[in-house]
């Protein structure tokens, strides 16, 4: 479910990192304040923290950004370039190498990493297996005045709320139509 501090409910770590300055209330505190909150928002995700080693302006920008991709993908528009140019640049720091595994009596190419994934260059990755998914719809709920974002993989791809759960939005939900 949710961590106490941040509301982890985007189905996706892309989504839930720019759910920290978006909100259920019309105008939602930003939940990364400060370097220490990120350290906190990584710890909370089980990521391996680079608060230290990030500079704080280049996280909140990635957040920025994302936020441009998440916007473009929920009004079925194109992201911007310069977004997936920032994405692409933090995949380029992850080092390792490609080799083959059988699964299920099929061969499928898998990455394999030499080191654990900075939280910044997770984050990147979750936003590129989104984009590279066509199964996958990013959808922003529809309860008002909510703002949060979220991977739609319901059947139909017809889900509109963040959560099933009435008692998380300040309006009353239909538990029956939480996921058309």
């Amino acid at each position: 479910m949710s961590d106490p501090e941040f509301l982890l409910l985007g189905d996706a770590l892309w989504l839930d990192f720019i759910n920290t300055a978006r909100g259920r209330e019309a105008d939602p505190p930003d939940r990364l304040p400060e370097l220490p909150a990120y350290h906190r928002w990584t710890k909370a995700q089980k990521l391996a923290s680079d608060a230290d080693a990030v500079p704080w302006e280049e996280v909140l920008d990635f957040r920025t950004r994302l936020l441009t991709v998440a916007s473009a993908l929920a009004e079925e528009r194109q992201p911007p370039s310069s977004a997936i140019h920032e994405i692409n640049r933090l995949l380029a720091r992850t080092e390792g190498h490609h080799h083959l595994t059988r699964v299920g009596g099929a061969w499928q190419l898998a990455f394999a990493p030499l080191r654990t994934a900075t939280a910044l260059e997770a984050v990147a990755r979750s936003a590129a297996e989104t984009l590279a998914d066509p199964a996958v719809r990013v959808r922003r709920c529809r309860a008002e005045p909510c703002s949060l974002y979220f991977v739609d993989r319901s059947p139909g791809l017809s889900r509109t709320w963040c959560s099933a759960e009435p008692e998380a939005h300040p309006v009353r939900i239909d538990r029956r139509r939480a996921y058309r």
